[in-house]
């Protein structure tokens, strides 16, 4: 194996109907109209010397190292900056370029430490490659006049370190952070020869820099390099895989030198990401190797004794055991399994198959339902399929964008830059959201409307927006009746028409002035191309499928459907959402989104399973915990998720837990959740896994195995083994075999299989006969179900109110530094940039409350109390209080209630009643918590070699 090497063209690659054709160096070239002479060059594999162009970044034209004779012209024009055209001829090398180019690069060199040898980019080093293309071989001045060779290193990033002595000012990094990653934190200081790269005011740490690599990767030289470069030296090959982060789904190189990781490039051919990355995607991977890590399975009798480590037969078997003694006491649908939205589809497909083949009920469920099902629902009822409609390059036509319940920046970062470079390109934003999120005013970028609407009021706000559409003469009429039930459309207009719906009315409700929502409905219904973006502020609320439903309402009156630019677009958490909901996580749909009682269906499963499928929807976690706590639930298989911090009303699904018999945990870490296991399985991060996730977009991307499972067994092999061992045969040799039943058990998987994915790098779902490269977007001449639905939407409010006990409302939501309950990310130098969980509050309640900046506060809802350090904040409303959950110990949902969404019961998880207070000491939670997490501590050091 070797380094995955990509071709850069130093300028980017120009999409154009028209061609112009050139002669270089004697080769006849065709390319689209608007390519440079470099680019142009590139195609067909002659290689101009350059050092400021990268094809990520606009063409700069500073280094003048890329120079060319063009016949006709006068002088030696840059190459990157000079477009193609037709008869034009180009000559690349000749002894007058070759002169000119040794000499600028002299320049370059003078003033640059030659520590090649024992540079940590040797062998890895753009500057060095193009003195070795142009034939430098000796630097006549420079050494002995002023130089920058003593310029002091900035080592605050965690990750990279940046050197000002060996940066040529090629600018490529500044241009890279405006560019591509759209933060704005880096500047050129200073003229001529006192030119360097300023990180904002002191250094990168203190600067605007998000550490999302954009600079590292765009460096040409070792002034910006990884820190794992430097202590381990360059890698010497790598694999393509996706990153096992948020639903963005990156493509990565995994950069290895041997067994060890040294660093994820992102990869350029990646469709979700186009070579961006984030902080965490980039950097954040070490959680895989890290001493927490369990490798070895453990079991035991009782939650309060030590873990007996045993080898994974014996574990497995005791496993089985337990679950058949259960089954025989307590009856089959006494035990069940959770899937995970962090493991691969093929992953997932297994355990649901094990529960309703083995466990022979339907009795599973995912984290997928606490975030996102009223997603699957209501696109469902609307469109006809359970998914967003657009891939994310749809985006660079959006006309208007509505974001609505996401907060893009920190929960998908990588999208939300290319949300912002159309957003500077002229695109107009509207967000809704209670908080002043980053991309209300961010650099370059200011949304035209900030719906600052209460929690809980979604419906309200947008039926206000609809009703707008419909009284103002703006619905797309050619659109609906060409493409929507007109029966139903009309009943949903007369609905919507009603002045209970007007904005003056919601105005009471949503606290968004009737004005703005006039006018950013307006703006959304004026354009050809609007898009919707949502998130978890939408999906978490006791009214998430109807908001879904209004959402794409709006969509189809608007006729914002089936076309590049619009669409209604559900932003994913957690990297394989989607597909955990494709592969049939649900207790009441197979794989493919089609209901148990479907006869048809079931015997499609049943004449490939060998066995009879109950007819029967199984429990939702909810629904588990509360017949554990009656007595009637006793096992539980949870894969690679940790209720216990990441449910809510906490102290219920603890009393459910500690209620089973039998709790078996299969995760990398001993989590909350594992406080009550009776076994742990160790499970395999991402680098040690063959299989697919599928992204927001429906992208189904691989993920490759770049080394072998530190625990030494894959995960999709030991749900294998435990059928087994409960009686039940499948067999699998390989991932790629589970892809192959999938695909003949779920249509919209029909044309998916490895060698495909292999070839063609992604295919967004629906593949089959029909669409066999895959859909990147949806509903185009037609909806899936035949017509679009109008769906009534009566704004119901919430049962969570405030008043006089509980006069806030609390909300919840991520930060970009952590992930979900900050099982990896905290086990990383992330946790460098967020500590712990804060209460961010307004200056007013804080006030009110005789509270300053770094208090201690309690927040109490009816659910229960925990306390936190609060952050006083702008970017609050009056009246509302917001935290993140990724400290287990912070206890953000022992607060939470358990409403939940009407139809998939979906956590209500941002609306909250809370009062809010100084306190001198944690909670009670808290405190019983940390003794907890004394205890498990002393646990594991009673455990026979649990350490090594």
């Amino acid at each position: 194996m070797s380094l995955i090497q990509e071709i850069d063209f130093g300028t980017p690659i120009r999409v154009a109907e028209k061609t112009v054709t050139l002669i270089i160096d004697g080769e006849q070239i065709s390319v689209p109209e608007g390519t440079s002479v470099m680019a142009a060059a590139m195609s067909r594999g002659v290689k101009i010397p350059k050092l400021c162009a990268s094809d990520n970044l606009e063409p700069f034209g500073s280094c003048r190292l890329c120079l060319v004779e063009i016949e006709g012209r006068r002088g030696t024009p840059a190459s990157c900056t000079t477009p193609a055209e037709n008869g034009m001829v180009v000559h690349t090398q000749n002894e007058r370029l070759a002169k000119l180019r040794r000499g600028v690069m002299e320049l370059y060199i003078s003033d640059h430490p030659l520590d090649c040898l024992t540079c940590s980019a040797n062998g890895n080093c753009e500057l060095q490659d193009a003195a070795g293309e142009v034939g430098l071989r000796e630097v006549r001045y420079g050494y002995q006049g002023e130089n920058h060779l003593q310029d002091v290193k900035d080592e605050s990033n965690p990750y990279f370190s940046y050197d000002p002595s060996k940066c040529i000012v090629c600018n490529r990094c500044v241009r890279a952070c405006e560019e591509v990653q759209g933060t704005f934190a880096l500047t050129i200081e200073g003229r001529g020869f006192d030119s360097r790269v300023k990180p904002g005011p002191t250094n990168f740490i203190e600067s605007e820099c998000v550490s999302c690599g954009a600079c590292v990767q765009a460096c040409p030289t070792a002034t910006l390099i990884e820190k794992s470069v430097i202590e381990r030296g360059q890698p010497e090959h790598s694999l393509i895989t996706t990153c096992a982060y948020c639903g963005v789904g990156c493509s990565f190189k995994a950069e290895m030198r041997g067994d060890e990781l040294i660093r994820m490039v992102p990869y350029k051919a990646g469709k979700a990401n186009e070579g961006h990355s984030c902080v965490k995607g980039r950097f954040a991977y070490g959680y895989a190797t890290h001493k927490d890590r369990m490798l070895k399975p453990m079991i035991r009798a009782r939650i309060t004794d030590p873990w007996r480590e045993v080898s994974w037969e014996e574990a497995i078997s005791y496993t089985a055991s337990e679950l058949k003694r259960i089954q025989a006491q307590y009856g089959r649908e006494s035990i069940g399994a959770i899937t995970s939205s962090r493991c691969t589809n093929e992953e997932v497909f297994v355990l649901q198959k094990l529960v309703r083949a083995a466990f022979r009920n339907n009795n599973v469920d995912t984290c997928a339902r606490v975030c996102h099902s009223p997603t699957g629902y209501g696109l469902k009822m609307t469109l006809g399929t359970s998914a967003g409609t657009q891939d994310f390059a749809s985006v660079d036509d959006a006309d208007v964008m509505l974001v609505i319940g996401a907060n893009p920046t920190d929960g998908h970062p990588v999208f939300a830059s290319r949300m912002k470079k159309r957003l500077r390109a002229g695109a107009k934003l509207i967000v809704a959201d209670p908080r002043s999120i980053d991309l209300v005013r961010t650099p370059h970028v200011q949304a035209n409307y900030h719906l600052q609407l209460k929690p809980g009021t979604n419906v309200a706000l947008v039926n206000s927006l609809a009703h707008v559409i419909v009284t103002e003469g703006l619905v797309n009429e050619a659109f609906v009746r060409a493409r929507c039930d007109l029966d139903e459309f009309e009943s949903w207009a007369r609905f919507i028409a009603l002045a209970q719906n007007s904005p003056e009315e919601m105005e009471q409700y949503t606290g968004v002035p009737a004005k703005d929502v006039r006018a950013a409905a307006r703006l959304y219904a004026s354009v050809r191309n609007a898009a919707i973006y949502y998130g978890l502020g939408v999906t978490e609320h006791s009214q998430g499928s109807t908001t879904v439903m209004a959402l794409a309402n709006l969509a189809m009156a608007t006729g914002n459907i089936g076309h590049v630019g619009a669409g209604v677009n559900p932003l994913r958490g957690q990297n394989n959402v989607q597909g955990s909901c494709d592969m049939g996580s649900f207790p009441h749909e197979l794989p493919g989104y089609r209901h148990v009682s479907d006869d048809a269906t079931r015997e499609t499963f049943e004449a490939l399973w060998g066995v009879e499928i109950d007819d029967e929807p199984g429990l939702r976690i909810p629904n588990m915990i509360d017949e554990a706590v009656a007595g009637n639930y006793r096992g539980l298989f949870v894969q690679g998720e940790d209720i216990a911090q990441s449910d809510p009303n906490t102290q219920h699904i603890s009393s459910g837990l500690a209620a089973m018999d039998c709790v078996i945990v299969q995760d990398l870490f001993l989590n909350e959740t594992a406080k009550y296991a009776h076994v742990f399985l160790p499970g395999c991060s991402f680098l040690e896994k063959d299989g697919t996730f599928t992204n927001a977009e429906r992208r189904i991307n691989r993920v490759r195995k770049v080394m072998a499972p530190l625990c030494g067994k894959d995960e999709w092999r030991v749900a294998i083994e435990l059928a087994h061992a409960m009686g039940y045969e499948m067999n699998y040799g390989h991932p790629s075999e589970i892809m192959d039943e999938i695909a003949a058990l779920t249509p919209t998987f029909a044309g998916v299989s490895y060698a495909k994915l292999d070839e063609m790098g992604s295919v967004q779902w629906p593949c089959d006969e029909a669409a066999p490269y895959g859909t990147p977007l949806m509903h185009v001449d037609r909806f899936v179900g035949g017509k679009g639905h109008f769906m009534l939407t009566e704004y119901v409010p919430t049962r969570e109110r405030s008043g006089p006990r509980f006069p806030l409302i609390l909300t919840t939501g991520r930060i970009l530094s952590q992930y979900n309950v900050g099982a990896q990310t905290r086990r990383t130098e992330n946790g460098f940039w967020h500590m712990e969980d804060v209460l961010e509050i307004h200056p007013f309640d804080a006030e009110q409350r005789g509270i300053v900046d770094g208090d201690l506060v309690s927040i109490v809802s009816r659910a229960g109390d925990t306390a936190l350090r609060a952050k006083i904040s702008e970017r609050m409303q009056p009246g509302v209080v917001y935290t993140t959950f990724h400290h287990p110990g912070s206890g953000a949902n022992v607060v939470t209630t358990d409403n939940s969404d009407w139809a998939t019961n979906c956590p209500e998880y941002k609306v909250t009643a809370v009062e809010v207070r100084r306190v001198n000491a944690l909670s009670s939670w808290q405190e019983r918590n940390a003794q907890e997490d004394v205890s498990l501590r002393r646990v594991l050091e009673a455990t026979p070699d649990a350490a090594e």
